[in-house]
């Protein structure tokens, strides 16, 4: 079995009734244990296991993508006896074979963050509305620009070619949201507006985010709005553009809303960026694991959606009309709680 990568566990003694709810394991599986956003997912996950005095087993990627290292782990934690698995998939339809192999042994497999494809090859799903975190930030910077928003160039920085995914979900609400018209909703780049420079991806970190704002600079020197994927993507992205001189002119808008993120948006490194809750996530799926071990209870979602919506808010210091938003003070009160 392939080494995985970053494996902790959280065990906690301290209170009446506690050596029953040692025999209920966890398992948290992330994209990658660098990556802000997780690492608050993992907090989240390690304070509710603690206070329900659950043993918690964390996992992740090496970097993000690294799909075999995932796969791994679940067949870890099958092996483990484990009640749960809490899974930010890195390739949401290839990973479903492993997911019902855990789901046929008995394990509860909650996606956080990423729906599955399809999605209900989960048991269910935490998340943001990425596609509403897209279209926000795409309604945004439209306003922004207002009258000039027609002739914007667009360069897009996106995640990986794995598709669909959160990834897509974000690119094409930013779109909608901008007012272009989408191609196949289930896949970007192949929207036809002449907007738009062209498409590049990134891994999701500041190197990738650099890298492909240079691709797409060399393509057309003239972009005024970027889309990023994450907040990691769009620092790359500045400093591409500040190596140019570029970085006072250009539009950058991005999705997560981390305390890093939030800060860059007070620097004006952001113009805007969608703010979802990571470790509100992981401890609602935490939670739910207890429930299954407790009495295979499964969460009932009663918001008529397809997943549980744990909320979105843009982050911006220079509101528009039409959009509500709070500004970077408020946003950093609130990051990723």
């Amino acid at each position: 079995m392939k080494k995985l990568l970053a494996t902790t566990a959280v065990v906690v003694m301290g209170f009446a009734g506690a050596a029953s709810a040692q025999a209920v394991t966890a398992c948290l599986i992330t994209k990658t244990d660098t990556n802000p956003f997780f690492v608050k997912m993992k907090e989240g996950a390690e304070a509710k296991a603690a206070e329900l005095g659950m043993t918690l087993k964390s996992f992740a990627g090496k970097v993000d993508g690294d799909h075999e290292t995932q796969v791994a782990a679940i067949e870890t934690c099958i092996l483990d006896g484990a009640k749960g698995i809490l899974l930010t998939a890195s390739d949401t339809s290839s990973i479903t074979t492993a997911v019902k192999q855990a789901r046929d042994a008995g394990v509860l497999v909650i996606a956080l963050d990423t729906p599955l494809d399809p999605i209900d090859a989960a048991d269910a799903t935490f998340a943001t509305d990425n596609f509403l975190a897209g279209e926000l930030i795409g309604k945004w910077a439209a306003g922004k620009l207002g009258a000039e928003a027609a002739n914007a160039k667009i360069a897009m920085l996106d995640l990986a070619v794995s598709q669909p995914s959160v990834d897509v979900l974000r690119d094409q609400g930013f779109l909608q949201g901008f007012g272009i018209e989408l191609g196949d909703p289930n896949k970007w780049g192949d929207e036809t507006d002449p907007r738009i420079v062209g498409n590049d991806i990134t891994s999701g970190n500041e190197e990738g985010g650099r890298k492909a704002m240079e691709n797409l600079l060399a393509k057309d020197p003239s972009i005024n709005v970027v889309y990023t994927i994450n907040e990691p993507a769009a620092a790359g992205a500045y400093e591409a553009l500040k190596s140019i001189g570029r970085e006072k002119d250009v539009l950058i808008v991005s999705v997560d809303g981390g305390c890093p993120g939030v800060a860059n948006v007070k620097d004006g490194v952001i113009g805007a960026t969608s703010q979802q809750y990571p470790l509100l996530m992981a401890s609602k799926g935490v939670e739910a694991i207890a429930a299954w071990a407790k009495d295979g209870t499964k969460p009932a979602n009663t918001e008529g959606k397809d997943f549980f919506d744990t909320g979105v808010t843009l982050i911006t210091d220079t509101p528009v009309d039409g959009v509500e938003s709070i500004d970077s003070a408020k946003g950093t009160e609130l990051c990723w709680g």
